[in-house]
């Protein structure tokens, strides 16, 4: 019986890397809440990749580094500027605006991604005490789509949006697979455009519990630490968060988990095209959108487990992770094959 799963690619295992490193730091005392040298040590590596200025900060999950880069620049009257599609809008059962009290102000897309026009759309009444005041832009990388901001896109997103004192929040849940699909740097996609707090993801891509909040090209707020444990992200055990991050990092294992996601996804793409199966979207990183007729997919389900993206079109969407194998795509495809026939 198959126990594979084209989800998401939340669903991998952790990489034996990364476990093999966390029993390598599990020996001995040290001192909790971020103040050991491992943590002190991934601290250092992330400045060394993302530039100097940089300031880390290892949480738990992907909500609670979305929440915390938010609430860092924001007061609860003000508002978040989104795609409607974002994960802090469709994904995180109101978090952001329960626990940070403000407001999202999300515009409607078809790929993803936001533009400038749309952002400007949203700042009319900027200081009317009667409205939520725009104070920060989310945008994802890669999108809640597969779709990628090209770093053009990026810089002037983010030169628009300081032009109008708006700060620029990236969620990087799958900021590895963008990296690869760009063949750039993360420092070049991040800090080098202009984004000034960063959800840098890796659970997505084969760490076990471990996101960071990245401040980039805004220092982060004096009270950040209490922010944190406010929102209950701060781990007393801060090694085995941030320790995941020197391996994944240090041997570029984000790029070789990252790179075999993305091929996945286009081998799984080419093989589905083939099948006569009608791709919807373009395949940047490690989703492929396409239509599967209900009557087909309910007998695919209990064999191979996905998530329809839009029930009324037939759209589902299929995610591939590191550990995707070629043999369980042509599996997945000849049963889609057979049931079709």
């Amino acid at each position: 019986m198959t126990n594979y799963t084209f989800g998401s690619d939340n669903h991998s295992p952790v990489h034996p890397r990364i476990l093999q490193y966390m029993e390598k730091i599990n020996t001995g005392a040290m001192k909790a809440y971020g103040y050991d040298p491992v943590t002190a040590e991934a601290e250092k590596l992330f400045k060394t990749i993302f530039g100097a200025e940089t300031e880390v900060y290892f949480v738990f999950n992907g909500t609670g580094a979305n929440i915390l880069s938010i609430r860092s620049f924001l007061q609860p009257f003000q508002a978040v500027i989104c795609a409607d599609t974002a994960h802090i809008n469709c994904d995180e059962c109101g978090a952001p605006e329960f626990i940070n009290g403000v407001k999202l102000l999300y515009l409607p897309n078809t790929n993803g991604k936001l533009t400038i026009d749309q952002i400007a759309s949203k700042l009319h009444g900027r200081g009317d005490e009667h409205h939520n005041d725009p104070a920060i832009v989310s945008i994802t990388q890669s999108t809640e789509l597969g779709t990628l901001y090209t770093l053009k896109e990026l810089k002037e997103i983010t030169e628009f949006c300081h032009s109008k004192k708006l700060k620029v929040h990236m969620d990087g849940a799958r900021i590895s697979n963008a990296a690869v699909a760009l063949g750039c740097t993360f420092k070049e996609m991040t800090t080098d455009v202009g984004i000034d707090v960063l959800s840098f993801g890796g659970t997505k891509n084969g760490l076990l519990m471990a996101e960071a909040v990245v401040f980039l090209n805004s220092g982060a707020p004096v009270w950040i630490k209490h922010l944190r444990k406010q929102n209950m992200q701060l781990m007393s055990k801060m090694r085995y968060i941030a320790g995941q991050f020197l391996p994944y990092l240090q041997e570029e294992l984000w790029k070789e988990n990252a790179q075999k996601a993305n091929s996945m996804a286009q081998y799984l793409r080419k093989e589905l095209i083939e099948a006569g199966v009608e791709i919807t979207r373009n395949t940047d990183v490690n989703a492929v959108f396409c239509r599967i007729p209900k009557q087909i997919k309910a007998k695919i389900l209990p064999l191979y487990f996905f998530y329809t993206w839009d029930e009324d079109a037939d759209e589902v969407r299929l995610m591939c992770s590191f550990t995707t194998q070629e043999q369980e795509i042509d599996d997945f495809v000849t049963l889609i094959r057979e049931t079709t026939t």
